[in-house]
């Protein structure tokens, strides 16, 4: 029981850290937010790209939770295990890929030029952090297997077909 409530810790502390601080804080705070038009376009197209994003990281997080073994998705506190399932089968950075997606919704959603530039800027900086930083921590704690998925799954942008790795 204890080990239980000491992960729901550690996976609010993470979530609160990361994504509330990316999604949320940062723009609350640093962006001149005006409230948004309802009846224009930007607003429900911004909504139309946000949900599904929003779903598709949460989606993930909860993989994280359940298959882990321990751990949270901070860089710091990394899962045990290696997760190839859901949208993990598809593409090697789902979370994020919502993440990003929610930040570019939300500026449309703000029409809010500096907040497209802070989604973009945190794009640019994701590209270069995970092959650079990221993915040579994920080799190291999972070897072959995961060079396996590196060079099965795409990084960015979704395979067409589901990798099976059984």
């Amino acid at each position: 029981m204890v080990g239980k409530k000491f992960l729901t810790v550690r996976v609010i502390a993470a979530i609160l850290l990361l994504p509330v601080n990316v999604l949320f804080l940062i723009p609350a705070l640093f962006f001149d937010l005006s409230v948004p038009i309802l009846y224009h376009w930007t607003t429900w197209v911004s909504i139309a790209i946000g949900m599904p994003a929003a779903i598709l990281s949460i989606k993930c997080l909860r993989l994280f939770i359940q298959n882990g073994g321990g751990g949270t998705p901070a860089p710091w506190d990394p899962v045990q295990n290696l997760i190839i399932k859901g949208p993990y089968r598809y593409v090697r950075n789902p979370m994020l890929i919502g993440v990003i997606f929610f930040l570019f919704s939300e500026s449309l959603f703000f029409q809010s030029i500096p907040l497209f530039i802070y989604a973009t800027l945190f794009l640019l900086g994701n590209m270069v952090y995970f092959p650079l930083v990221e993915e040579k921590g994920l080799i190291k704690r999972y070897g072959g297997a995961y060079l396996t998925y590196m060079s099965n799954v795409p990084r960015w942008l979704p395979r067409s077909k589901s990798y099976n790795p059984e």
